[in-house]
């Protein structure tokens, strides 16, 4: 990685952190403006909460394991995936693993001395997971669960995970919930465990491209299939963790240029990135 004049830091494949908001021009403004002209009743809203699980499971039903890449850009950015010795045993927890996008390119890559927990709020993403012809049961669990309860703990120990991650999960959970998924997170680790994070920064172009009629609250929204989408700023998510119980090593806006250009597609996406650390009984 370089630091270029104003103290930003690129990464290898061109990524740029930053720990500052983007700059809206008059146009993106207006944008925004223009998605409070309608927004979501208050009676709607609360259907959408109460059905979120449905929701995931016909999206899941609809896209099968077609959707969402597999993440093989994990262990580039979470150099605490491979800091480890080979021989040495890692558990690893996945909240809101999807159809195994993360876990699988990890079970590819080699990484024999992980024992792998993959959990999702939607029985039928779960049910995929299971398929996968990598799903091995001497060295993973596939369970649903939902971050925001109890249910995690009947399958996993508290104080047992040395690595968990949240990607593009905490977006999809109602913001008065947040909390009790982080708690859920610091319970799961060790002291001295990591959770890494990654998810939707505040102003990427997905947000501002929502239409009137689509958004919930501040930067909050429904989708077309009615799941819903989040868009966070880093301070919200330092509180967020902070208050959890966590020590922050890394929080910050990641941008980047999503290219196709057989597809003529260049757009400019922000995400937020963090890794936050359990801290350890001695402090």
């Amino acid at each position: 990685m370089e630091v270029d004049e104003n103290d930003t830091v690129i990464g290898e494949n061109g990524d740029v952190f930053v720990h500052r908001l983007k700059e809206l021009s008059e146009e993106e403004k207006t944008r925004l403006d223009a998605q409070n002209n309608r927004l979501i009743p208050e009676a709607k809203a609360a259907k959408l909460e109460r059905e979120a699980k449905r929701h995931w499971d016909i999206f899941y039903k609809r896209n099968e394991t077609k959707f969402f890449k597999d993440r093989h850009w994990t262990t580039r950015e979470f150099q605490e995936l491979i800091n480890f010795d080979a021989d040495q045993r890692i558990v690893y927890l996945e909240l809101g693993c999807g159809v195994g996008n993360m876990v699988f390119p990890l079970v590819q890559e080699g990484f024999t001395n992980f024992y792998f927990y993959a959990c999702d709020f939607s029985p039928r993403a779960v049910e995929f997971v299971k398929a996968n012809k990598l799903y091995d049961e001497s060295r993973m669990k596939a369970f649903c669960a939902d971050v925001t309860s109890e249910d995690l703990f009947e399958h996993v120990e508290e104080n047992s995970v040395d690595l968990a991650s949240l990607i593009f999960v905490l977006s999809a959970i109602q913001p008065a919930s947040w909390p009790q998924a982080a708690r859920t997170a610091f319970r799961a680790l060790k002291p001295g465990g990591i959770l890494l994070f990654r998810d939707y920064g505040r102003y990427d172009m997905a947000q501002l491209r929502f239409k009137p009629g689509h958004k919930i609250a501040d930067n909050y929204y429904m989708r077309q299939d009615g799941t819903r989408s989040y868009y966070f700023s880093e301070d919200e998510l330092a509180k967020l963790f902070v208050d959890a119980g966590f020590e922050i090593l890394m929080n910050t806006y990641v941008q980047r240029r999503t290219v196709n250009f057989k597809e003529g597609i260049d757009v400019p996406r922000i995400f937020v990135q963090g890794k936050y650390r359990k801290p350890t009984l001695d402090g």
